[in-house]
């Protein structure tokens, strides 16, 4: 299993900084919130890649509604060759806050969940190259062959890493259809969160693995993420399924994050 390490609200230099000090110490992979307003995700993680070599650089997460999918695509795409194929994009509809609704009003879940599969297949499309053309509900793309950027390095696209909400087969069956799962338990108020443990991650990907399964794609390569504080049973977790064991302290001070990087990923 793979860990990697959460950077919430951390400027560019800073980001720069903490990728060099956690590829020392271990870590697999850093990510960084894609805000509606405020520090740029991609501009401080190409910060990152110009000083690292191996560390994994993606989002946690890219709220796809509120941007353009060609937007996204174009960063990542400039980012995984600067890197030479570190990236991961990760994505969902994005938890309404103050910052996003500070600037516009929220369309509701079924708008931002179309919003989000549109986006996904023209960022899909995108990414394998031209001709590409999409007519869909909200988004319309015709070919073009103006200034095309190079191919990536990761093909066909970038992988993408998709909210997964259980017990909701739509959400679920989507995250399946992509490269990874960010799992989510939903209750019957609504409340989204994490799983709390193993089992609970284990019932996640059962569902999620027989989902896959039956549109006829691989398990084997598709990545699964646990989130959360540790200390952890990094075997239990990986045994569940987990491919991925991503820190994530929202409430934690910057020094706070840095003294954790320095003690390494979980063993």
């Amino acid at each position: 299993m793979r860990c990697g390490i959460v950077l919430p609200f951390f400027d560019a230099p800073d980001v720069a900084a903490c990728a060099v000090e956690a590829e020392a110490a271990g870590w697999d992979g850093i990510f960084l919130a894609e805000s509606v307003w405020g520090v740029d995700a991609w501009i401080a993680l190409t910060a990152a890649a110009m000083r690292t070599s191996e560390l994994v650089l993606g989002t946690m997460l890219t709220p796809l509604p509120r941007f353009k999918p060609w937007d996204v695509a174009s960063k990542v795409g400039t980012l995984d060759r600067l890197s030479g194929g570190r990236v991961r994009l990760a994505v969902g509809l994005g938890a309404l806050h103050p910052g996003w609704t500070a600037f516009e009003p929220d369309q509701g879940r079924v708008e931002r969940a179309l919003l989000l599969d549109e986006g996904l297949a023209v960022y899909d499309g995108l990414m394998r190259g031209q001709p590409f053309s999409f007519s869909g509900q909200r988004y319309r793309v015709s070919p073009t062959d103006f200034y095309l950027p190079p191919p990536t390095v990761q093909q066909p696209r970038v992988p993408v890493w998709v909210v997964g909400a259980f017990p909701k087969r739509v959400s679920l069956r989507r995250a399946a259809r992509w490269d990874g799962l960010l799992p989510n338990i939903v209750s019957p108020d609504a409340e989204a969160r994490g799983p709390e443990g193993p089992e609970e991650l284990a019932e996640v990907v059962a569902v999620v693995r027989e989902l896959r399964e039956a549109e006829g794609l691989p398990w084997e390569g598709y990545d699964v993420v646990a989130e959360g504080v540790s200390p952890i049973d990094v075997v239990a977790w990986a045994q569940a399924g987990a491919t991925w064991w991503i820190e994530s302290d929202w409430e934690a001070t910057p020094n706070a994050i840095r003294d954790r990087i320095a003690q390494g990923p979980p063993s």
